[in-house]
């Protein structure tokens, strides 16, 4: 028994009416998947519940970020609270550099 192709049908295709899928595409595509379910799966493993969230960058690739507990914005850092143990963002947590406390003043040395 003859495998029927598809030019069997009786009209001739072109390839711009086909659906394409590059090998390239294909990887970046599998590789973002891939860093998004490992960085859920360690989190789940810290026992924190944080969500991640993306964004584009210029170049056509994706960055992953934290998104805050508190505000739901997209963060680089989450922090944990050595009191409360409340997890957000710098600002949620309204937390300071210790630097920024002795701006415009004279340290004794």
């Amino acid at each position: 028994m003859k495998t029927l192709k598809p030019n069997d049908l009786g009209k001739k295709f072109i390839v711009e009416e086909c659906q394409k899928v590059s090998i390239s595409s294909f990887i970046k595509n599998t590789k973002t998947k891939l860093k998004g379910a490992l960085l859920k799966v360690e989190l789940e493993f810290k026992n924190l519940s944080i969500q991640l969230g993306t964004s584009k960058t210029h170049t056509g690739g994706i960055r992953f970020w934290f998104k805050c507990p508190m505000c739901n914005k997209n963060v680089g850092i989450i922090y944990i609270h050595p009191i409360t143990n409340n997890i957000g963002c710098r600002t949620c947590l309204n937390l300071k550099y210790k630097k920024s406390r002795f701006k415009g003043m004279v340290e004794n040395i």
